[in-house]
């Protein structure tokens, strides 16, 4: 008899359509969100275009900071233009002054026609429409600043020039005593002294008194005639002197400045400076007062330190010898114990000289003679 078949699993449908059926069409797919775009990194990108971005960058960078006082909301003032009859040794840079007091600089002195146009920057100032702008001498020898006067009602336009009747130009102290050497040179002496001598003889019947102020005259009209030469000499001298002295105007007023920069730092040193001297000045007391409070301890001291070298001197021969004799005492000892932990001796004439190589040795120095020590055993 078989046994029973045991029962298998069941049945699963089939999953897709039934045959002879169309497929239903798949549900549409949600559209995507459209998100920022994602930003490439730094090493994805082209390196070519990052480096002439930072190149002009970093140049842009330069120019700004080089510029810095020329921009109009972080820069170093206003700049207003003005119009000279003559520039008078003024050069950009030098500074700018309402009632002595630093406020700006000249940045550019330029020929404008037959005139001189200057353009100076002001910072914290205000310029009016009525305002006068003359060259001043900061020095003797030469050096030159703008004085500002601030004047008007109204500020002055920076895009107006300052005309030529609100200016003024110094005469030059150096051109004056070029101008005054050119005109002594052109000068006739010899038409001068003729003139002279003609003045004096339509004065001939004068009183006496201008009789004798034109003589002198006349003896001045012959001294410069004589001194010709001496006085071309010497104009030509003060000629030299004037162009020398302007040749080292920079050397000058360096030295000047530096002058001003060291007399500046006394003055803000000066309560220091006084308070060290104050503090010397007492302890040059406190050392008078202590010095005599000790004279009677110190002079007992100085009475003894005196005897005592009284005795050096008169013994200063003794001295002497015994410090000689000292030093070979002092030295055979170092030899004796620098060698080691022992001390070397020597005792000389313990063996009798006819038992070293059989009586035959002769000692060629004296018979007993200390060794040379070598250090060892």
């Amino acid at each position: 008899m078989t046994p029973p078949t045991p029962p298998g699993p069941p049945a699963v449908p089939p999953s897709g359509p039934p045959p002879g059926s169309s497929a239903p069409a798949p549900p549409p797919r949600p559209k995507a969100r459209r998100g920022r775009p994602r930003l490439k990194p730094l090493r994805e990108r082209n390196p070519i275009p990052i480096a002439l971005l930072g190149v002009a960058v970093l140049v842009l960078g330069l120019l700004v900071a080089l510029r810095a006082d020329e921009l109009p909301i972080i820069g170093g003032g206003t700049t207003y233009q003005a119009y000279f009859s003559e520039a008078a040794g003024l050069k950009g840079g030098q500074e700018v002054r309402v009632a002595g007091v630093k406020v700006g600089k000249v940045t550019g002195v330029e020929l404008a026609g037959n005139k001189v146009r200057v353009s100076f920057r002001v910072r914290r100032t205000w310029v009016g429409d009525a305002s006068r702008a003359t060259i001043m001498i900061k020095t003797l020898l030469g050096s030159k600043y703008l004085a500002l006067d601030p004047l008007g009602a109204r500020e002055q336009d920076p895009g107006t020039v300052i005309p030529l009747d609100r200016t003024v130009s110094p005469y030059d102290v150096t051109t004056a005593f070029q101008d005054l050497g050119r005109t002594f040179q052109q000068v006739d002496t010899g038409k001068l002294a003729a003139s002279l001598q003609t003045i004096s003889a339509s004065f001939e019947h004068t009183p006496a008194s201008v009789r004798l102020a034109l003589d002198g005259l006349s003896s001045l009209s012959h001294t410069i005639a004589s001194r010709d030469a001496e006085l071309a000499q010497l104009l030509a001298g003060t000629k030299r002197l004037s162009g020398t002295l302007a040749d080292q105007n920079e050397q000058f007023e360096v030295l000047f400045k530096d002058g001003n920069l060291l007399l500046g730092e006394l003055r803000r040193r000066r309560e220091a400076i006084h308070t060290l001297l104050v503090g010397t000045e007492r302890l040059a007391k406190e050392l008078v007062g202590l010095v005599r409070d000790l004279q009677p301890r110190l002079q007992p001291t100085l009475d003894s330190l005196s005897k005592v070298t009284a005795v050096l001197q008169r013994n200063q021969k003794s001295l002497d010898k015994a410090l000689s004799l000292a030093g070979p005492y002092i030295r055979m000892t170092g030899n004796a114990v620098g060698s080691g932990r022992w001390v070397d001796g020597y005792l000389c004439g313990t063996v009798p000289l006819e038992y070293l190589e059989g009586g035959s040795w002769k000692p060629s120095g004296p018979a007993c003679e200390p060794p040379h020590l070598t250090g060892g055993r």
